[in-house]
């Protein structure tokens, strides 16, 4: 099948993929659309999809446009405290509150942290709980305690449970 053929056969399907997926990262419908076409012809000038079906070819484009979005977007971003956030003027130093008035704010919250720890939690359990405070995605939890991700959400979902029962919320 030639590739201007398949393009504008599945146009559309790719259009609703890139729709679906804007909330995502930082690019806009069309930017998602062409990074799934130029994956396309990449996969097709090395010769495939030769002899595969549309939908397969659609749902490649959208595991790739999925990386894509995934490797591309940053995990934070440095800015000023004195940078203005606002048309007014206004800047982080005017929105974040003074540091001496959360004493107590933090007292509380740790608090609340060496509650959850000595909630009778599992050794897996403790293990993705002091890594999720300190700032780890489920992933790299994964990735350093040596179990899927899988497994570290239902951990995170038991230690959410067994907190719903003195009623804490996420």
């Amino acid at each position: 099948m030639d590739f201007k053929v398949l393009l504008e056969k599945i146009t559309p399907a790719l259009r609703n993929v890139a729709r679906k997926h804007l909330l995502k990262g930082f690019y806009d419908e069309n930017d998602l659309y062409q990074e799934m076409c130029l994956y396309l012809w990449q996969e097709y000038s090395e010769g495939l999809p030769i002899g595969i079906n549309e939908a397969y070819v659609i749902k490649g484009c959208e595991f790739h446009m999925l990386n894509y979005l995934r490797k591309g977007r940053k995990k934070f971003r440095l800015i000023s405290l004195d940078e203005p956030i606002s048309e007014e003027g206004g800047t982080l130093k005017d929105v974040i509150p003074d540091p001496q008035n959360t004493l107590l704010s933090d007292l509380d919250n740790k608090l609340t942290i060496d509650d959850i720890r000595n909630k009778n939690l599992t050794k897996k359990e403790s293990d993705v709980f002091s890594l999720l405070i300190k700032g780890y995605t489920v992933r790299e939890i994964a990735e350093q305690i040596g179990i899927s991700h899988v497994m570290v959400v239902k951990y995170k979902k038991k230690i959410m449970d067994k907190f719903k029962i003195k009623g804490y919320q996420k």
